[in-house]
């Protein structure tokens, strides 16, 4: 763990009395502040007005009951949150995240992420996260509509195109959204296409949206090996998780020549040494909803399941968490680095503890963090707000093309941003910075509020 500055330390110091118990908040602030001790050395300017205490501090938490029916007819209780974190830039925008583990603090974590991952993409958007402890493993479509619906119930009098544009994250897929979106609807006797993203294309979604992160992520890896004369082609990748993110993830990297050995889900992992079947893990996860064993049973030979375990304990030269927070420990880092590991993009929102970044870097592994490498989704969000805006509908091709040039960028800006301040080569250093600032000046120049 490095030193934070003296006023630095003090302001963490506040946040943790403040937000007790709140571990993965605490961890997420605590992450940027290392890196501000260069920036308020060089811009003093910035701790003044209590700015960077403003920052950390949510300008609204919502916390809400979720009553439902269950199918035998008794009544459920969730509880539901959206963290508006901050608006400086533009609207609130985040996921909703349905499962067990969500809670406020985890909530608040995300949306601290998410204010600094939207300033990196330029766009016009501030930062924003909600959910539900809700878990929809196992429940029937019905139980997931009347679930979503209640939700809706409460959450849609904070929601509008200009205030607050939710999208899908963690159990939360284009069913959930539908279901979500009619509701908004049906209670506020509008069409407002631009209050939701991650739509079906039939009522104003975007084409390559549910690609984005996973493309966005690989996109920023290809132009992070390239500042090494390296790309994809030909090397070992493992890739956590089977989801959203971890498909499109693999789908790319396999354009790009990779070679995708091992991917997961929570119950364990799956290795093919001649190459994961893309195909077969989308039958599996996106039509039949099962778990990744069922990979080793249709395809047997040459492939082992391994239930529970490290996927990291595999050895790859290109790793991809793309499942969860804090999958990566300490000791998993030490055993990618020891099997040559040389790059790391991190699909998921902050899926490496401190003490395995802290490895990584050490090792001079070329790491990129959730916030820069994994903001294609929500680049692509806005990018989909833009059409609804303006009530147009771009080709997958146009709205890939975009989000290229915008991971492109974003990687471009990390760089520049980490050489400026003394550190090249620091991906997290350089993305800290420079969303920081972006927010920052935002803030500063709409006044004290």
């Amino acid at each position: 763990m490095l030193q934070l500055d003296e006023k630095l330390e003090a302001i963490f110091g506040e946040v943790v009395r403040r937000n007790a118990g709140e571990t993965e908040f605490h961890q997420a602030v605590r992450e940027v502040l290392e890196s501000l001790g260069r920036v308020v050395a060089k811009r003093p300017d910035f701790t003044a007005d209590a700015l960077i205490e403003r920052i950390c501090e949510p300008e609204r938490q919502i916390i809400f009951r979720v009553p439902w029916v269950d199918d035998r007819g008794n009544v459920q209780i969730n509880r539901g949150f959206r963290v508006q974190f901050n608006s400086a830039l533009g609207p609130y925008k985040g996921g909703i995240r349905f499962h067990p583990s969500v809670n406020v603090g985890i909530i608040k974590f995300l949306g601290f992420e998410q204010t600094f991952k939207n300033a990196l993409t330029g766009m016009p958007i501030g930062g924003g996260k909600g959910g539900s402890d809700f878990n929809p493993r196992g429940r029937s479509n019905g139980e997931i509509m009347r679930f979503c619906q209640s939700f809706m119930t409460e959450l849609y009098r904070h929601l509008g195109e200009y205030t607050d544009v939710p999208a899908g994250d963690i159990g939360v897929g284009g069913r959930e959204i539908g279901y979500m979106f009619g509701q908004y609807k049906r209670l506020t006797n509008r069409f407002e296409a631009g209050v939701f993203t991650g739509k079906g294309l039939l009522y104003g979604g975007s084409r390559a949206r549910t690609e984005a992160t996973g493309y966005g992520n690989t996109y920023f890896v290809q132009a992070m090996l390239a500042t090494r004369g390296r790309s994809f082609e030909g090397r070992k990748c493992v890739v956590s998780g089977s989801g959203n993110v971890a498909i499109y993830t693999m789908e790319k990297i396999r354009e790009f020549g990779g070679t995708i050995v091992a991917c997961s889900d929570s119950n364990g992992y799956i290795v093919d040494e001649k190459g994961i079947d893309l195909d077969l893990v989308k039958e599996i996860k996106e039509v039949r909803r099962a778990r990744i064993s069922e990979y080793h049973r249709l395809k047997g030979t040459g492939t082992h399941y391994i239930e529970k375990g490290s996927i990291w304990d595999v050895a790859c030269e290109v790793a991809m968490p793309s499942a969860t927070q804090n999958e990566i420990s300490g000791r998993d880092a030490r055993e990618l680095v020891k099997n040559g590991v040389v790059a790391v993009g991190e699909g998921a929102n902050m899926p490496s503890t401190p003490e395995a970044v802290r490895v990584f870097r050490e090792a001079g592994v070329l790491f990129a963090p959730g916030k820069a490498a994994n903001a294609g989704g929500v680049a692509t969000s806005a990018l989909e707000m833009q059409q609804n805006a303006s009530r147009d509908s771009w080709t997958f091709e146009q709205t890939e093309t975009r989000l290229a040039t915008i991971m492109r960028g974003i990687h471009d800006t990390c760089a520049a941003t980490a050489e400026e301040y003394g550190a090249p080569g620091d991906y997290v250093l350089g993305a800290n910075i420079a969303g920081f600032v972006r927010v920052a000046e935002s803030m500063r120049a709409l006044g004290v509020i």
